[in-house]
């Protein structure tokens, strides 16, 4: 395998630390790196080095001869006076990108509803991002550098640059390095890991599942300070383990280890005791949705094309159940936060009607700090004073001290200002402060923002135990597939269920934009399937919903007991064939049960549309 780039004994710091202290590492022909690592450790600045944009104290980067090189820096440097057109085309003659199904793709996949003649400077931050990233994608380079090039784009955009860089060069050809906190990309697209640390570079086997595996043997030989992260590391191999949705390739990693480290550890979520919790703090009503409908006055390109209305949701019915694990996908501007707007009362609906629980108390983890406004003078540890002193999660009692070392901070920062603390260190303590709230209905819109994957699965660990209703929204895949336990989409102002989860949403919008429909009409399919027009009326659409919610709680419920019979089973003395033979005949009575149930649950479904 030839060799591209090395880099040889690299050193750096700053005024107030190292950075990486003889470090080396190389880069070959068909290797598909992604780092990962704390914020502040220095992945981005280990890019910026490999790609010779920043030079070593000590050491050096060597490159083979003719390699060509591009990089995709988080901060764009796009000239705001040329087009769309002049940034990624620049002066190549029409008919010959038109001719390169490779340029046409990197079009359609990342500007094509970005006007074409459009000044840079008129741009949002969003599309200058996408313009950028089509800019470097065009161009044939040997390797290629990005530095979080998932920002900004939807669940689908970062499908379709998943898919474009595993076909964009032949097998055993070309290296892309990425630095991302999206874990989904890291597994789809990476053959190695390497995670930075404690100023070196420690590489791995593999995309994240692989990662994750090995991390945890390591740890698993580490010190005693090293425990709470190994233990974090087990509950995140045990979901990838136990049938992570969308995993389209099979991790390099010996599965036997896998499934020994694994073998004792709980399910990510008991969903039985949460179920029962959550009626208990929230009863049997929360939040129903009747055929609800939201228009505003038009503005901007709809103005102009005569449209003195814009219907952003229709006739949409969703009864909210409580402790309902869900993720609400679709386009920028599809409805989401309108849709979650209703949920939380600050939005009224132009028709139909919202009907509230009670005992609900809602709280919403927005893109914005608003929370945190307040108390932006005040040190960390005072903030923390005005809580209570205990609070129960996962069956435990803990104090906020505790819980905001379970997010990582460490106490030595219980004495910072709250101005002071790092991006990612003010989500976490904006998302502890309303969990420490005790709302019973938790909103989160794109919480994944400036946490880095360590954290992640720290957010994810913390909302394991949150016995309340969870509604997501976030253009993070592994989060949503790995913290709810169903999925919808806001299509043409309706709300549609996904069975298969976010698969299943990319399948209908690949066919709405084969039907030329773009985001202006939903298939006929999903209209047809659309939860705002079920095919029944009356008592007999009441009956159906009930026996649909009723089943999807036996089903809960025969998963738990499965679960149960199979570690009795592995308990069991092994020479007692009668007693065995037993289990196993309860083990099938209850499979079969199960897929019944599962049946008659998906027909429901497919009446209720």
């Amino acid at each position: 395998m030839a060799h591209l780039l090395g880099a040889e004994s690299l050193h750096l710091e700053y005024p107030t630390r190292v950075i990486f202290d003889k470090v080396t590492i190389g880069l070959d022909e068909g290797d598909r790196i992604g780092i990962v690592g704390r914020n502040g450790d220095g992945k981005s600045t280990l890019l910026r080095m490999l790609a010779g944009r920043l030079e070593p104290d000590a050491g050096r980067v060597t490159r083979r001869g003719g390699v060509t090189l591009a990089m995709l820096d988080q901060a764009d440097d796009l000239d705001d006076e040329l087009t769309v057109h002049q940034t990624i085309i620049g002066d190549i003659d029409e008919h010959v990108w038109a001719g390169d199904p490779q340029v046409r793709d990197v079009i359609a996949g990342l500007a094509a509803d970005i006007p074409w003649e459009s000044r840079i400077a008129d741009l949002s931050g969003g599309q200058r991002r996408r313009v950028a990233l089509a800019a470097l994608l065009i161009g044939d380079h040997d390797v290629i550098f990005l530095d979080e090039p998932t920002n900004h784009l939807d669940v689908e955009g970062i499908a379709w640059l998943a898919r474009h860089l595993k076909q964009r060069w032949s097998t055993n050809s070309g290296g892309l390095v990425v630095v991302t906190h999206d874990r989904w990309f890291l597994d789809e697209i990476c053959t190695a890991t390497w995670e930075v640390h404690d100023r070196l570079i420690e590489p791995f086997e593999g995309g994240y599942a692989a990662y994750v595996l090995q991390r945890v043997e390591r740890d698993k030989m580490a010190a005693a300070s090293e425990s709470k992260r190994q233990n974090l590391m087990r509950k995140e191999l045990a979901w990838l383990r136990r049938g992570a949705p969308a995993r389209s390739t099979k991790p390099k990693f010996r599965i036997d280890a896998a499934n020994e480290l694994i073998a004792n550890e709980p399910p990510a979520r008991d969903s039985v005791s949460l179920a029962s919790m959550a009626m208990q703090r929230l009863g049997k009503d929360v939040v129903d949705l009747e055929n609800v409908s939201v228009s505003y006055e038009a503005v901007g390109p709809d103005a102009a094309a005569g449209a003195a209305v814009k219907e952003v949701l229709r006739d949409v019915t969703w009864r909210i159940a409580p402790g309902e694990r869900t993720g609400i996908l679709g386009v920028n501007g599809a409805g989401k936060s309108t849709l979650l707007s209703l949920v939380a009362g600050s939005l009224l609906p132009t028709t139909g009607r919202v009907k509230r629980g009670k005992t609900i108390r809602v709280a919403t983890l927005t893109q914005q700090l608003f929370e945190l406004e307040e108390i932006w003078n005040d040190r960390v540890s005072e903030v923390l004073g005005r809580q209570k002193s205990t609070y129960v999660t996962g069956g435990k009692e803990m104090t906020p001290s505790q819980l905001l070392e379970r997010v990582g901070f460490s106490s030595a920062q219980l004495s910072t200002p709250v101005k002071d603390l790092s991006g990612g260190q003010k989500r976490r303590l904006q998302l502890l402060l309303i969990l420490l709230s005790e709302p019973n209905v938790l909103i989160l819109d794109e919480p994944t923002n400036d946490l880095d994957t360590d954290m992640l699965a720290a957010i994810e660990d913390l909302l394991d135990s949150f016995p309340g209703t969870l509604l997501v929204v976030s253009h993070d895949r592994y989060l949503v597939e790995r913290v709810t336990d169903q999925q919808y989409a806001v299509i043409d102002g309706g709300l549609r269920h996904l069975p298969r989860g976010v698969d299943q949403y990319l399948e209908l919008r690949a066919e709405q934009q084969r039907g030329g429909t773009g985001t202006k009409a939903a298939p006929k399919a999903a209209q047809s399937q659309n939860r705002a027009q079920p095919k029944l009326g009356g008592a007999e659409l009441r009956t159906a919903e009930k026996e649909f919610a009723a089943g999807g709680r036996k089903i809960e419920k025969l998963n738990a007991q499965i679960s149960s019979l199979h570690l009795a089973m592995a308990e069991h003395d092994q020479g007692d064939y009668a007693g065995l033979a037993e289990l196993s005949a309860q083990l099938g009575a209850l499979e079969a049960s199960l897929s019944t149930v599962e049946t008659r649950w998906l027909e429901l479904s497919e009446l209720l549309g």
